[in-house]
């Protein structure tokens, strides 16, 4: 994939405009949460990847994670609003229950309700680092679920679909399952008291006694599915680490005259690496590789975040200290703010790394035998 189609760019002047203007409220409050998945919704955005005849635009996932680092850029929030919601999206395409798909994709697509993805669990229950948090037991013709989700994000009060994995009942395999904001025994606790991103409709689920049938069933086996769907989340979501890398160096680079011209090389340097290592995630997304070799995806995700957080802190050098008063300094510090986010996003880099370790122990135990 060349550097020219990775950069290609999926925003309007309006919502780029809206972005920024409303990229501080984002962050601070919630006051204009319920406006980010229609504006993202009127783009166009949720379409991208989605297959024309399900109602999207063509194209590949690809070009989602492209549009979220756009969007990141410009506000993490929006942008871990729209990853939350595409991937939801992306599981609803790699199911095999095309009447739940057909539900669900018009109002997605069109914003009217969000997408959440509960999966963060799932993901380190195949990792093996923990056990699922949802349990299911039959109830007659349905299954019984009972269980509690600390951190899900886009949670409208206008109402939403979340995914989650559920383990099996009477020994059967853990199954993912969607479920909706207006199912009797599922209750939303208020936002999450965050130190910044409040603008994402982030908070917990609990679970009690929510019946569940055939129609609500994404994948009858998580273990078999979740490898398959793994790329795209985390494509999707090193793609916030990718814009919000991007900005920082676009606003390092601005800032590279006199006295700090001595940052030029450096960050040149760090550019360099976010446009090869961008160009390896894509390349991986659409060559399938990250299905049969995780840990390339694993260790892609952990570089980007550390890119990102390392671009921030060029913006930081290169700004001086107007980047630590208040009004000059508000986009610096906002970044410093989702920056800090990046690492513990689930899953986080710690449980990636061990995640890792995990999978090249057996090896290096082969290796000493």
């Amino acid at each position: 994939m060349t550097d020219e189609g990775i950069a290609m760019t999926h925003l309007i002047s309006d919502l780029v405009a809206w972005l920024d203007a409303s990229a501080f409220h984002l962050d601070t409050t919630a006051d204009t949460a319920a406006a980010v998945l229609p504006k993202l919704a009127d783009a166009g955005l949720f379409g991208l990847g989605v297959p024309v005849q399900w109602g999207g635009n063509g194209g590949h996932v690809a070009d989602a994670v492209n549009a979220i680092a756009e969007v990141s850029a410009h506000s993490l929030t929006a942008g871990f609003v729209f990853w939350g919601h595409r991937t939801f999206i992306e599981y609803l395409l790699q199911s095999p229950n095309a009447a739940l798909r057909e539900t669900l994709l018009p109002d997605l697509l069109a914003g009217r309700r969000g997408g959440a993805t509960g999966l963060s669990n799932a993901m380190k229950f195949l990792s093996g680092i923990e056990e699922l948090s949802v349990q299911s037991q039959r109830s007659g013709t349905a299954l019984q679920l009972d269980g509690y989700l600390p951190w899900v994000t886009n949670l409208p009060a206008t109402g939403f679909d979340v995914a989650l994995a559920v383990k099996g009942a009477d020994g059967a395999p853990a199954f993912i399952a969607a479920l909706t904001s207006d199912e009797s025994g599922l209750e939303r606790s208020p936002d999450l008291d965050l130190m910044a991103m409040r603008g994402s409709n982030t908070a917990a689920l609990k679970i009690d006694g929510v019946r569940v049938g055939e129609d609500r069933v994404i994948h009858h086996n998580a273990t078999e599915w979740l490898p398959k769907v793994r790329p795209a989340f985390l494509a999707m979501q090193s793609a916030l680490s990718v814009g919000l890398a991007r900005r920082g160096l676009a606003e390092a680079t601005a800032r590279l005259r006199n006295d700090r011209d001595i940052l030029s090389e450096p960050v040149a340097a760090l550019s360099a690496e976010l446009t090869s290592t961008e160009t390896a995630l894509h390349e991986g997304l659409r060559g399938g590789r990250f299905i049969e070799h995780p840990a390339s995806l694993f260790r892609l995700r952990i570089h980007l975040a550390e890119i990102a957080v390392q671009a921030v802190q060029f913006e930081l050098s290169a700004s001086g200290g107007r980047a630590y008063l208040s009004q000059p300094g508000a986009g610096f510090q906002r970044r410093l703010r989702e920056a800090a986010f990046i690492p513990v996003v689930t899953p986080s880099l710690v449980q990636l790394k061990l995640a890792l370790r995990v999978q090249e122990l057996p090896a290096a135990v082969g290796a000493t035998a």
